[in-house]
């Protein structure tokens, strides 16, 4: 499956200093079917949960943004 970064999931990432590899790792363990979803995800070195929304299109998964979750917001 190709994956492919937004311009604004690579502004996000650069902005939350998010490693593109650590969002690569989160999306390898998950099983994604057609259409957008929403993974939220707590990853150590982090203090928020990590919010990643990816869309699947055919042999394509494009990762639309990613951002840390705001205080009082649980996954």
């Amino acid at each position: 499956m190709v994956i492919k970064f937004s311009r604004h999931a690579k502004r996000r990432a650069k902005l939350y200093k998010i490693p593109e590899s650590k969002i690569l790792k989160i999306l390898e363990e998950k099983e994604l079917t057609q259409g957008t979803r929403e993974i939220i995800e707590n990853v150590e070195g982090f203090k928020y949960p990590l919010k990643i929304v990816v869309a699947v299109k055919e042999d394509t998964m494009t990762i639309i943004t990613n951002y840390p979750l705001k205080k009082g917001r649980k996954g």
